[in-house]
């Protein structure tokens, strides 16, 4: 399976702020705040992105990821993120190496059920370590996304 790091995603309790912050301290570029909305997750969230590097706040208002950032706190990371060429081969392997892909609620997702709300393709490997997860998302669909939500900052601050 090829892969290749993408970013981490941390829980934050006021969104606003953190982005403030980060764009601050490393003059760093902030998308516009985006958000996922599925099945009771309720989550606002932002790209910080310098130089080659990112990472993503995170700002849960329902469902598990409120649930873990009121035990786990702010601060938290609890997602490494890579890309793949090609998700549905990925899932495929996984699926062979007797991995069952999840859902961000921790169900079990069908390869035909890999789209996010945005429309990019998405699956999690199941937790093994505590609320740490790893999740995969196709390359091409989340440079498309990246491209769309920095641009739709940029626009916002002209």
């Amino acid at each position: 399976m090829q892969l290749v790091f993408s970013h981490v995603d941390i829980l934050v309790h006021d969104l606003q702020a953190a982005c403030a912050y980060y764009e601050s301290l490393f003059d760093a570029d902030i998308s516009r705040t985006l958000t996922w909305t599925r099945d009771g997750l309720d989550v606002r969230y932002a790209v910080v992105r310098f130089g080659t590097e990112r990472f993503m706040l995170v700002q849960p208002l329902a469902g598990n990821l409120k649930d873990l950032l009121d035990t786990q706190g702010e601060g938290t990371i609890y997602r490494h993120c890579y890309t793949t060429p090609d998700i549905a081969a990925a899932y495929d392997e996984l699926v062979a190496k007797g991995v069952q892909p999840e859902d961000e609620h921790g169900r079990p997702l069908s390869r035909d059920a890999l789209q996010t709300p945005s429309g990019a393709r998405i699956l999690w490997l199941p937790r093994r370590f505590g609320h740490f997860s790893i999740e995969l998302l196709q390359q091409d669909e989340l440079d498309a996304f990246l491209r769309e939500a920095f641009d739709t900052a940029e626009q916002k601050s002209q």
